[in-house]
C-alpha cells in the first residue's frame, strides 16, 4: 500500500478512484460515467508532510455542493490520513423509554385477520413497507405544516419537518422517525389499534380545501401502511408525541400477532418514531444500501427531506411538478439520466399539466439512440406511474399504449385509482381516459415538432418511424388512427428522390372534388417509376405516395381514409377501373387488330390454364407488354406471405385469381402473337415467361427461382437463330 500514489475518495454515491502523483491539482476520474462525464480538477490543502485533497463538487441532479465524507492519502515514505467531514444530520437518539405501567389492549378477532392479511397477503414486495412508512410521515408533516399556517397555535420547538431513517446491522432494527404532528393516546389507539381507519383520510375530512394545498400532499387513503410493518418485523415499537405543548409522549407496541401495549414515554421529540426489530429472512432492510435503493426507487422525489443515517437520501427533484420556465436543458439532461438509467441526452422532452378532465403532471422523454423494434419485449415500457410523488409502478404499460413504449418519462396523477396495496391500478375507464388524454397530447407534441424543425423531426422519424405505424395497425378508433398518420412521411412522384410530404400535404395539394389518396409499393423509387401500374396512372398526371418497405401498404390499408378521403394503391385503380375496355386501339398501326388480339387471348387461356381467371386488352400500358391486376393487391400479397405460404404453386393461383391485361402495341406480344402459330413451343416458352415476368412486377412470385430452368431454354432458343 504504501507503494500506491492514490487518492481512495468514499461518499454515499459510489467510490472515487483518484491517480496520482501529489502536485498542487489532482485530476480525479470515476468509475461511473452517470455521475461524472469528465474530468475535474480539485484544490489541495496541505496537511504535515502530505497535500490532501478538498473535495467539492456539483451534484448533477442538486447543481447543490456536497463533500466527500473521507479523503485518502498514500505516498511513497509514510501512510498517513486526513478526513473531510461531510455535513452530517440526524434526530435519532436511543434515549426514548416508557414510563409507568403499560395497558395492554387486544385486538379484535376481526382486526386480527385483516392484520394477518395485510402482512402477508395484500403486498407483492415486502420492500414496499418502506414507501408506506415514508408516506405516513410525510403525512404527518403535511399536517403540521398546514397548522402552522392555518392555526395560531404555537409550536414551541425548533424541530425542522424532516424524516429521518436509521438502520443498525449488529441490533438489525431499522428506524423511521419524522417531526410531523404526533399522536394523542386517544389518537394511537384509533389509528394504531384500528386497521383501516385512516387518520390522513379522516384530517382531510375537516380541512378547508380552498385555504391549502395541503389536500394533494396528503398520501395516506387506506389505513393500512403501518401494517405492512409487520411483513418484515417481529416487534414493532412507535414512539409518538403531539405537537400540543405539554402534552405526554407515549409508546406503543406490538408483535402484530393479537394484541399491544400502550404505556406514557419520557424523553421524545414531537412526532413520531417507529422501531422495526426485523425479522431473520429480513435482515437486508438493515443495511444502508438496500435501504437507500428503495427510498430511490419509491420516494425520492418527496417535497420533504429525507436522511438516512445523517445523509441527505432524496436528493432529486421531481421536475415534473416545477414550472417549465425553472427547469434548464441540463436539469432536463441529469433527470432523464436519472430516471431511464441512460446515458445519452433525450432528443425531445415534453412537460405537460393538466387539472380537468383529470389531474395530470407528466414529462416525457424520447431517447436519443435508435432504439430496438421488438413486438415481444415487455421491459422497453418506460413510463413510471406515480400518485403525489410516491411511485407507484416503474413500468406502467397501461398509462401509455403499446406502441408508444419508447417514451420514458413520469406520470403523476392524484386521480389514479388505486387498489389497497397502491400497487395496482382500478377503474379501467378512467384509465383509459388517462390515456386518451397523454396520448392526444404526445401525438400533439410530435405534429407541432414536425412543422418547428422538419429536419431535426426526419432524423427522429427515421429512427421512430416504425412505432407510428405500429400505432396505425393496432389503435381501433378512426380518428386516432389519422392523428397517428398525421406524423408519416414518404416519398412523392412529384418531389425529387429524397424529399418527404405527409398524407396531410398531399391532401391540400388535391384537385377540387379527388376523392383518392394512391399509393404504390414497391422495393426502390426506380422501380416504383418503371413499375407497370405507375405507368398506367402517369398519363392521368395524379400524384403517387411510394412506400419502400411491405409494412407501409399493411399500414395505410388499416387506415383505410385520411381526411375524409379514400387512400388506394393504384393497383387496385388499374383492376377496378371502368375506363379502360377489352377492345383494341384500331387507330394505332403498331397494335395487333381486335381479330388477333381476340384470337391471342384464347390461345393464353389454354397455355395458362388455370394459371389466370381472366385475361383482356389494356390501352394503358406503352413501354410494359402485360401486368397482373388482382382484387385488393396488397391484401394478396399480405395473404400470400402469411397464409398461402405453404400452399402448392397451383393452389395459389386458384385462390388468387390473378387478371393478366396484354398491351397490344408492345412488340413482344406482336411477336407472340406469330410464335403462336409459327413456333408454338417457343411461344409458350415466352407467354409463360411473360406471365410470370408480370406477377414478380406486381409482387406475387415470392421466389422467381421457379422460372431459371425456363429463361435458360429461352436464350438457348434466342441463340439458336444468331
Amino acid at each position: 500500500m504504501g507503494c500506491d500514489r492514490r487518492a481512495y475518495v468514499y461518499t454515499d454515491l459510489h467510490e472515487v478512484v483518484c491517480p496520482s502523483k501529489i502536485t498542487k491539482h489532482w485530476s480525479i476520474h470515476t468509475r461511473s460515467s452517470r455521475y461524472f462525464k469528465n474530468t475535474k480538477q480539485f484544490s489541495v490543502i496541505r496537511i504535515g508532510k502530505d497535500t490532501i485533497p478538498i473535495y467539492e463538487v456539483k451534484h448533477p441532479h442538486l447543481h447543490a455542493r456536497s463533500l466527500f465524507t473521507t479523503a485518502r492519502c498514500y505516498n511513497t515514505e509514510d501512510t498517513q490520513e486526513a478526513e473531510v467531514e461531510e455535513d452530517y444530520h440526524s434526530i435519532i437518539k436511543d434515549t426514548e423509554r416508557s414510563k409507568g405501567p403499560s395497558d395492554k389492549h387486544e385486538f379484535q378477532a376481526e382486526t386480527r385477520k385483516l392484520l394477518d392479511i395485510v402482512a402477508r397477503s395484500l403486498y407483492s414486495e415486502k420492500e414496499v413497507f418502506i414507501r408506506e412508512l415514508i408516506s405516513n410521515a410525510s403525512d404527518a408533516l403535511e399536517k403540521l405544516r398546514y397548522i402552522q399556517v392555518t392555526k395560531e397555535e404555537a409550536i414551541t420547538d425548533d424541530l425542522s419537518l424532516e424524516i429521518h431513517i436509521a438502520t443498525d446491522e449488529e441490533k438489525k432494527t431499522l428506524t423511521i422517525q419524522d417531526t410531523g404532528v404526533g399522536m394523542t393516546k386517544e389518537e394511537i389507539i384509533e389509528n394504531l389499534g384500528t386497521i383501516a381507519r385512516s387518520g390522513s383520510k379522516a384530517f382531510l375530512e375537516n380541512v378547508d380545501q380552498g385555504s391549502s394545498d395541503v389536500a394533494s400532499n396528503i398520501i395516506g387513503q387506506f389505513g393500512v401502511g403501518f401494517y405492512s410493518s409487520f411483513m418484515v418485523a417481529s416487534k414493532v415499537e412507535v414512539y409518538s408525541k403531539t405537537y400540543h405543548p405539554d402534552s405526554p409522549a407515549y409508546k406503543w407496541s406490538s408483535d402484530g400477532t393479537g394484541s399491544y401495549e400502550l404505556s406514557e414515554a419520557e424523553a421524545v421529540d414531537r412526532g413520531t418514531k417507529i422501531v422495526l426489530h426485523l425479522k431473520g429472512d429480513c435482515y437486508d432492510y438493515a443495511k444502508e444500501n438496500i435501504v437507500n435503493d428503495v427510498i430511490k426507487k419509491y420516494s425520492n422525489f418527496l417535497g420533504v427531506p429525507i436522511f438516512l443515517n445523517g445523509r441527505r437520501a432524496n436528493i432529486v427533484q421531481a421536475l415534473w411538478m416545477m414550472d417549465q420556465k425553472d427547469i434548464t436543458e441540463d436539469m432536463h439532461h441529469e433527470f432523464y439520466r436519472f430516471t431511464t438509467n441512460l446515458y445519452d441526452s433525450p432528443k425531445y422532452h415534453l412537460q405537460y399539466k393538466i387539472d380537468a378532465p383529470l389531474n395530470i403532471r407528466a414529462l416525457f422523454y424520447v431517447p436519443d439512440h435508435k432504439p430496438t423494434f421488438d413486438l415481444s419485449r415487455e421491459s422497453d415500457v418506460g413510463i413510471a406511474l406515480y400518485c403525489r410523488k410516491i411511485m407507484i409502478m416503474s413500468k406502467a404499460n397501461n398509462v401509455l399504449p403499446r406502441w408508444l413504449r419508447f417514451v420514458k418519462g413520469v406520470v403523476d396523477s392524484e386521480d389514479i385509482p388505486l387498489n389497497l396495496s397502491r400497487e395496482l391500478l382500478q377503474d379501467s375507464a378512467l384509465i383509459r381516459k388517462l390515456r386518451t388524454v397523454l396520448t392526444t397530447r404526445l401525438l400533439k407534441f410530435f405534429q407541432d415538432q414536425s412543422k418547428k424543425d422538419p429536419e431535426k423531426y426526419m432524423k427522429f422519424y427515421e429512427d421512430y418511424g416504425l412505432f407510428f405505424r405500429e400505432g396505425i395497425i393496432t389503435t381501433h378508433e378512426q380518428e386516432q388512427k389519422e392523428e397517428v398518420a398525421k406524423l408519416l412521411r414518404f416519398e412523392s412522384s412529384k418531389l425529387p428522390p429524397g424529399e418527404v410530404v405527409s398524407l396531410t400535404d398531399y391532401a391540400t395539394r388535391m384537385k377540387a372534388g379527388a376523392r383518392n389518396i394512391y399509393y404504390l409499393s414497391a422495393p426502390s423509387r426506380q422501380l416504383a417509376e418503371t413499375s407497370p401500374y405507375f405507368e398506367a396512372l402517369q398519363k392521368k398526371d395524379i400524384e403517387v405516395l411510394f412506400c419502400y418497405e411491405p409494412y407501409d401498404e399493411l399500414v395505410l390499408m388499416q387506415l383505410g381514409q385520411f381526411d375524409k378521403k379514400y387512400l388506394k394503391s393504384i393497383e387496385n385503380e388499374i383492376q377496378e377501373s371502368k375506363e379502360d375496355t377489352d377492345t383494341v386501339d384500331e387507330k394505332d398501326p403498331e397494335s395487333l387488330s381486335q381479330t388477333n388480339a381476340d384470337e391471342l387471348m384464347s390461345w393464353l387461356g389454354v397455355v395458362l390454364t388455370n394459371k389466370v381467371q381472366k385475361i383482356k386488352v389494356t390501352k394503358r400500358l406503352s413501354s410494359h407488354p402485360c401486368i397482373i391486376t388482382v382484387a385488393e393487391m396488397g391484401a394478396a400479397r399480405h395473404f400470400l406471405r402469411t397464409t398461402l405460404a405453404d400452399k402448392s404453386q397451383d393452389e395459389r393461383y386458384r385462390l388468387l385469381q390473378p387478371t393478366l391485361e396484354i398491351n397490344p402495341s408492345h412488340k413482344l406480344i406482336r411477336k407472340l402473337f406469330l410464335l403462336k402459330e409459327s413456333d408454338p413451343d417457343l411461344g409458350r416458352l415466352l407467354a409463360e415467361q411473360l406471365y410470370e415476368n408480370a406477377m414478380i412486377g406486381a409482387g406475387l412470385l415470392d421466389d422467381p427461382r421457379v422460372m431459371v430452368g425456363r429463361l435458360t431454354e429461352l436464350l438457348e432458343r434466342a441463340l439458336d437463330k444468331i
